[in-house]
């Protein structure tokens, strides 16, 4: 797949995008109009790398994968040669609608053009450009050199093929893609995160607990127990008989919950089969306690890691 990627901006996301790419043997350019900022980043980026070699989670010398990553104060050096682009510019539309402007203006015909944006679809900052059919979204969580998971959002414009190259380009460097077949604003990752952030929001506003209390249930709750599976293999084992279990168990209360917060929409039932299709595929009905004993086997596993360790205490 791709040998040679060019980053364009160097804040804390293009930097953990160099590292992701370096540390699987690519050769990176990463480019900033400030060349204060370059320097910046190369220090940052050594330092990151000490971080992960001194936990074990690099397999070379930290020299070896810092020398792949050149620093650039002009785009089109950084562009010299390079097949993919990651941007990592601000979130503010006329900043990237200028970046993809100049990458119209010098960007190669064969060259994929990815966007970091958290929010800001392809549509609205590359549409009116000749380039846009290269043009996709390629959302990380942060830092993508510890969280692997990357959402790819193509627009209606993008070319599939750019999107399978892209997908396939993502598992090669260590990354866990998934594509997001609809351009929303958040995409998936954030609007998951906003929906939490809105009710510990109310929750705090109606005094009903403290927002320290809001994240020790979510650190010593269901932030643990989504490190090992997600909220819908969570409500599969939570009740004996899956999915469709919980919600004929669930399901109502949840209702009443979300209504409370001006939300109307319901768990029908040719949703609730299309989760359950999905799920029960993973975690059959059938094999349900032994689902839960692997479940209990890992947290127990990542117990014993928190346990042992005083990085996970952060309260302080």
């Amino acid at each position: 797949m791709f040998k040679r990627y060019a980053i364009v901006g160097s804040g804390s996301i293009g930097n953990a995008w160099a590292i992701v790419f370096a540390r699987a043997g690519k050769e990176v350019r990463l480019f900033d109009i400030d060349p204060k900022r370059l320097e910046f980043a190369s220090h940052d980026i050594f330092s990151r790398l000490e971080m992960l070699s001194k936990h074990g989670l690099l397999s070379e010398e930290i020299s070896v994968i810092a020398d792949r990553i050149q620093y650039c104060d002009e785009l089109e050096s950084a562009l010299l040669g390079a097949e993919y682009v990651q941007e990592c510019a601000p979130e503010n539309l006329e900043v990237k609608q200028e970046i993809f402007r100049n990458l119209d203006a010098i960007s190669p015909s064969h060259v994929v053009l990815a966007s970091s944006s958290s929010a800001i679809t392809t549509s609205e900052f590359s549409s009116e450009t000749r380039i846009r059919e290269r043009c996709l979204i390629v959302h990380p969580g942060n830092p993508p050199y510890l969280l692997p998971v990357a959402e790819v959002v193509p627009a209606p414009f993008t070319n599939p093929h750019v999107v399978m190259q892209v997908m396939e380009n993502l598992q090669e460097v260590g990354m866990s893609p998934v594509l997001v077949h609809s351009e929303i604003e958040g995409f998936v990752f954030n609007r998951l995160q906003g929906a939490i952030l809105r009710e510990a929001y109310c929750l705090v506003r109606d005094g009903v607990v403290s927002a320290s209390d809001i994240d020790r249930i979510m650190t010593q709750g269901l932030a643990r127990r989504w490190t090992v599976i997600g909220p819908f293999a969570t409500s599969a084992l939570n009740v004996q008989g899956g999915i469709k279990a919980h919600v004929s168990r669930m399901g109502d209360s949840y209702a009443r919950m979300g209504a409370l917060r001006g939300q109307d929409d319901p768990w029908t039932p040719e949703l609730v089969e299309k989760v359950s299709d999905d799920i029960d595929r993973l975690f059959p009905v059938d094999k349900w306690s032994e689902n839960v004993l692997r479940r209990d086997e890992a947290l127990l596993e990542l117990n014993k890691l928190i346990q042992s360790s005083t990085a996970f205490d952060l309260s302080h």
